[in-house]
């Protein structure tokens, strides 16, 4: 009576905890591949899992700085001017200060948007 009873709990744990590591994963792909500006494996690997710049990018920190800051702090920019042409213009307007303190490559590039 206690293996039908354990058996069900064991296997919702391991369920609920598989989607949080699954999103840290990808959390950290996408920052590795935006540190090391390979704007093409980025592109595939958001194709690959389906997922769209301006979808995650409220809820994706690297390092403590949103994607675009890090960006610009890493040098990245290729994958910078990939993640200001895909972020909606009013998101990129408010990071244009940010974004001159580390990079006026990409805040000149944000001020054209």
């Amino acid at each position: 009576m206690k293996k039908l009873i354990l058996i069900p709990i064991l296997l919702a744990t391991s369920i609920i905890t598989a989607a949080p590591v699954q999103a840290d994963n990808l959390t950290l792909r996408i920052c590795e591949y935006v540190q090391a500006n390979d704007k093409s494996r980025l592109r595939s690997f958001l194709k690959q899992n389906k997922l769209k710049i301006r979808n995650i990018y409220d809820g994706l920190q690297c390092n403590g700085d949103n994607l675009l800051i890090f960006a610009a702090k890493s040098q990245a920019l290729e994958v910078g001017e990939f993640i200001i042409g895909k972020l909606p213009s009013k998101k990129v307007k408010l990071e244009i200060e940010n974004l001159a303190k580390h990079s006026a490559h990409l805040a000149e590039e944000a001020k054209e948007r």
